[in-house]
C-alpha cells in the first residue's frame, strides 16, 4: 500500500466506529452484514486487478519483456487474468471476521508479487526479484463503501 500509516489509520478508526455499531447486533445479522461486505470487497479487487492498479491508484509495474520468439499477431495478456477468478480468490467470513486470500498454489504466486520477493520462474532458471504489486489491499473507496455499507444495513434495522 502506497501509504500504509493513512491507510492503516483510516481502517484502525473504521474498525473502532463500526465494532460498537455491530456489538448491538445480533450475530445472524453480523454475519448476513460481513458476508455482503467480503462480496463487494471481493469484486472491487477484481476490477483493481483487471485495471493493474495498487490500492493507491498507481500503476502496476510493467512485466519485463522477454525476447523469447517474436510471434507475429501475438495478443499479450494482462497479468493476473486468471488469479482474480472467485476459484482462486476465496471469501471467508462469519461474526466476527472478514477474511479474502489466494488459496493453494495460487498464494504463492500472489504472496511474491504482493510483496517483491525473489522465486524462480520456471524450474531450471535462477531467481529473480519481482516488482512490488500489491493485488490485495484497502483503497479509499474500499473503506467507504464499507462504511456506507455498514450505515445502510443500520438503517435498514
Amino acid at each position: 500500500m502506497g501509504q500504509p500509516s493513512a491507510v492503516s489509520s483510516d481502517l484502525t478508526t473504521l474498525e473502532d466506529w463500526a465494532g460498537a455499531l455491530l456489538a448491538r447486533l445480533e450475530p445472524g445479522e453480523r454475519r448476513k452484514l460481513n458476508q455482503g461486505i467480503a462480496r463487494d470487497l471481493r469484486k472491487s479487487q477484481q476490477q483493481r486487478i483487471t485495471a493493474q492498479r495498487n490500492p493507491d491508484g498507481t500503476p502496476y509495474t510493467p512485466r519485463k519483456s522477454r525476447k523469447l520468439r517474436s510471434k507475429q499477431g501475438r495478443v499479450k495478456r494482462k497479468m493476473f487474468t486468471k488469479l482474480k477468478a472467485a476459484k482462486h480468490l476465496r471469501l471467508r467470513s462469519d461474526a466476527s471476521t472478514i477474511g479474502i486470500a489466494f488459496m493453494s498454489r495460487t498464494a504463492r504466486l500472489a504472496r511474491v508479487h504482493q510483496y517483491g520477493l525473489r522465486d524462480r520462474p520456471d524450474r531450471n532458471s535462477p531467481e529473480v526479484r519481482y516488482s512490488k504489486r500489491e493485488l490485495l489491499g484497502f483503497s479509499a473507496d474500499d473503506l467507504d463503501m464499507v462504511r456506507d455499507r455498514l450505515l445502510n444495513h443500520l438503517s435498514d434495522l
